[in-house]
């Protein structure tokens, strides 16, 4: 399936410069690995699209509301990181 979504221009040129290779999204659609991502760079203080365009197979989702590890004390302290490995 092709999914498209607009994202932000520093965003955008970090996945483009090979720097970003993960993406938080709410999760308000389905996602499967296999799935193409189409990221369209989207300008907020314009409010336009730019015209620049990503595609990205998805690998890997993780999809949650809840953890066991953190107090809720801890996240609404500190909230989350999502890392990504080479």
């Amino acid at each position: 399936m092709r999914i498209e979504k607009r994202i932000w221009p520093e965003a955008f040129q970090k996945i483009l410069d090979g720097i970003k290779n993960v993406e938080l999204r709410l999760a308000d659609f389905e996602c499967n690995p296999g799935d193409i991502l189409v990221l369209r760079e989207y300008d907020p203080k314009t409010k336009e699209y730019t015209g620049r365009v990503i595609e990205k197979e998805v690998k890997y989702v993780m999809r949650t509301k809840e953890q066991p590890y953190w107090s809720k004390e801890e996240v609404e302290k500190y909230g989350f990181q999502i890392m990504s490995f080479k």
